[in-house]
């Protein structure tokens, strides 16, 4: 099983500089090789074509989407609350150190660092918490080189970026930064 890894994208079209399909495809360009699907808020058949125009710009079953409800794809990202569906061969999920790992095959772990997007939410748990068993993201205000490498240095398989990549003006530059810091921390 390939999970996800390196830097991975989080849409959120509502913060997005531009078009979130054009966003998406320039942080690609940059370097990011995984898409999570948040959008929770669109109608059915608006979210599957918003997946189906994502996949279009990726490798592969590299397009999670979050929910229960692959839309058509092989994976999806859960909330702490949601219940692992079954016959979808990729599952993360949201982790904040108490959620269950049951049946996931990663987590994002997050706030790491205080984040724009979420405003309030809870204290950063920084990179020194306790370890998930399963691969984990670092989310949460990654938005710098040093700040990539960090998490890579602290055992993280990948970055999770929503907010600074979305409101960039130049989401394929700000991803070619982020990757180079995520390789730069992993030693590669």
């Amino acid at each position: 099983m390939v999970t996800p890894g390196g830097l991975v994208v989080l849409t959120d079209r509502r913060s997005a500089a531009g078009p979130l399909t054009e966003v998406v495809r320039a942080a690609v360009r940059g370097g990011a090789g995984w898409v999570i699907l948040r959008e929770r808020d669109l109608g059915y058949a608006d979210r599957t074509a918003l997946a189906t125009r994502l996949r279009s710009l990726l490798p592969p079953r590299r397009l999670i989407v979050a929910g229960v409800d692959p839309l058509g794809g092989t994976a999806v990202h859960l909330t702490g609350s949601d219940p692992v569906p079954d016959g979808v061969p990729l599952v993360g999920r949201s982790w904040h150190g108490t959620e269950s790992l049951s049946g996931v095959d990663y987590v994002t772990a997050s706030p790491v660092y205080p984040t724009e997007s979420k405003p309030g939410y809870g204290p950063a748990i920084g990179l020194t918490f306790r370890r998930p068993g399963v691969p984990w993201l670092a989310l949460g205000g990654i938005d710098s080189a040093d700040r990539a490498a960090a998490c890579a240095v602290a055992g993280a398989a990948g970055i999770a970026v929503m907010g600074a990549l979305m409101r960039s003006a130049s989401p394929e530059a700000l991803a070619r930064t982020l990757v180079a810091g995520f390789v730069r921390g992993s030693g590669s």
